[in-house]
């Protein structure tokens, strides 16, 4: 590997930040003697819009809204003055924050257009009923919020497609939505999904749309840190693109933990995948791309992947040697630590929501 990623970072700890006294959260202990404390962009959080291009991955060109003016969301309201929808739609640059705490029921996809950051750090937001639709769009962070509870035919927590890119989504909490928590299809590419938390759900993460989307070729995403919780599988599947996964803690699937489908490449990097009752955690599936005449699975090349309580990785033995894709490729470095048991609790206690103030915006007096 030489130089392609740095095994430094810095120190993880509960907080450096004031916590107002009504939104505080106990954090759990870090674990005692620990060497090992160390999370990406950990600096991020110093002032408000030090977040933009801290992204690791192919997503770490995203800079949402930062050359844009802040912008307050006062109302819960699905639509109107002071709603997150109204501030979307809107074609500048936006930083977006909040100034309330609670839910905002979606009646509809919630579009997001171009060079947006929502910001929920310093509050607790929850968007639930629908969820959010970034389509023919670039440059978006979403940042610190929940997503719970989306209902219908078609549902996804967030939907990216088609053709969208410069994509982060950073410290978000999702759960219990109808169809998928993230889909990433339709020729949207460069995107990174970092410290997330998913639980109770059964269609977690697609990448790649169909057999007959050949234009999914071009999608490239990075998948770190995250926080797979029982949920019961596409962690994430796979079609075309290019994936690079390390230090997740993908534990108690249903099905599977990762899926490889059509000509997809998987780069599973110092993971931990640990057992409940299935025990094998890659999955090949064969498929036929439209515009070729034989049939073809992907491939997964796993690297320094932690197997826990009779976990199996199920690796396909003609993979191995196959022309797979290296990250070092695509971007100078980034943070990987071994796949211990210091990385599991981090994992379990500082990925999706945190309890954290909002930083202050260097460039605004008012902040």
């Amino acid at each position: 590997m030489g130089n392609a990623h740095r095994r430094h970072g810095h120190r993880m700890h509960q907080s450096s930040t004031v916590h107002p006294p009504h939104k505080y959260v106990p954090q759990p202990p870090l674990p005692p003697n620990s060497n090992m404390l160390s999370l990406p962009y950990a600096h991020a959080d110093t002032y408000l819009r030090s977040l933009a291009s801290q992204a690791e991955g192919f997503g770490r060109s995203a800079v949402g809204g930062l050359h844009g003016p802040l912008h307050r969301v006062t109302s819960l309201a699905d639509d109107g003055p002071g709603s997150l929808r109204d501030a979307c739609r809107r074609k500048e640059p936006l930083w977006i924050v909040f100034e309330v705490s609670g839910t905002i029921q979606l009646s509809s996809y919630l579009s997001v257009s171009s060079h947006k950051t929502i910001d929920g750090r310093g509050q607790r937001i929850k968007l639930s009923g629908k969820g959010l639709r970034l389509k023919e769009c670039q440059h978006v962070i979403i940042c610190n919020l929940e997503f719970e509870g989306g209902r219908g035919s078609d549902v996804d927590a967030i939907q990216i497609k088609p053709n969208s890119k410069h994509i982060w989504i950073d410290r978000c909490t999702l759960t219990d939505f109808d169809d998928g928590l993230i889909d990433i299809t339709r020729e949207s590419t460069d995107i990174t999904i970092s410290r997330c938390h998913f639980f109770q759900h059964d269609k977690t993460m697609l990448i790649g749309a169909d057999p007959s989307h050949v234009g999914d070729r071009c999608v490239r995403v990075t998948i770190h840190h995250c926080f797979f919780n029982g949920t019961r599988q596409r962690h994430p599947r796979v079609r075309f693109a290019k994936v690079h996964m390390y230090n997740n803690y993908i534990r108690n699937w249903g099905i599977y933990a990762v899926c490889a489908s059509v000509e997809s490449q998987i780069f599973s990097q110092h993971n931990i995948y640990e057992a409940g009752q299935k025990k094998v955690a890659f999955k090949y599936l064969t498929e036929k791309a439209a515009d070729k005449e034989v049939e073809t699975t992907g491939h997964i090349r796993s690297e320094g992947d932690l197997f826990l309580n009779g976990a199996e990785a199920g690796l396909m033995a003609e993979n191995v040697a196959c022309n797979m894709f290296h990250p070092s490729e695509h971007y100078p470095s980034w943070t990987v630590e071994a796949p211990t048991e210091d990385l599991k609790h981090i994992l379990h206690h500082f990925t999706g929501w945190q309890s954290i103030a909002r930083p202050a915006d260097q460039t605004l007096c008012s902040e």
